[in-house]
């Protein structure tokens, strides 16, 4: 399985991590040797909202090669919903059989046509905002509709991330890995 982590300048750090730490400890615990990834960008370093520089492993490519897209939010993420460049370069990403959103990452998936008549959640700010995307903005943690994936706000990305574990690998999976990292679930 090979996962694309879409970075861009004005997202939200934990957004990404919330989703890359459990992910990624499936390949480091073990539990699913074929995990690969790369952090996906469009420029060659991207900024967070606060300040935190990172470095994409793979830069302006299509996305359609990747069997997982996980989108992050952050203040950025609306202007970026309205930005035909960045959305088209998201919508590369229809073939890919799973894409998630981490809260307001929704409304990037919304804008490239990925939610249309689906149920998604995103931050509680966002929700008024994720609305002509899709067909109803749900109150939950997670929102699982099928190939899609939501979840709410910065801290729910976490939640995500063992959701996925638990979807891809097993149960026992997400709880091992729940268990190391000393995470209790508030869902």
């Amino acid at each position: 399985m090979k996962v694309a982590f879409v970075l861009f300048n004005g997202m939200t750090a934990l957004d990404f991590v919330g989703v890359y730490d459990p992910l990624t400890r499936l390949k480091g615990m073990g539990l699913m040797e074929s995990l690969q990834w790369d952090l996906c960008g469009r420029t060659e370093k991207v900024m967070d909202s606060t300040g935190l520089t990172m470095i994409p492993t793979v830069m302006d490519k299509s996305l359609s090669v990747y069997d997982l897209l996980v989108v992050p939010g952050g203040p950025a993420a609306k202007d970026l919903s309205m930005d035909l460049s960045f959305v088209d370069w998201v919508r590369t990403a229809a073939p890919v059989p799973l894409k998630v959103s981490v809260c307001s990452g929704a409304l990037l998936l919304g804008a490239a046509g990925f939610l249309k008549g689906r149920k998604a959640t995103t931050h509680a700010v966002r929700k008024e905002e994720l609305k002509p995307y899709c067909a109803e903005v749900v109150d939950q943690r997670v929102v699982d509709d099928g190939d899609v994936i939501t979840c709410g706000g910065v801290t729910a990305g976490i939640d995500l991330g063992l959701y996925l574990c638990g979807k891809l690998v097993s149960l026992d999976a997400k709880e091992i890995i729940r268990h190391r990292m000393d995470y209790h679930s508030p869902w």
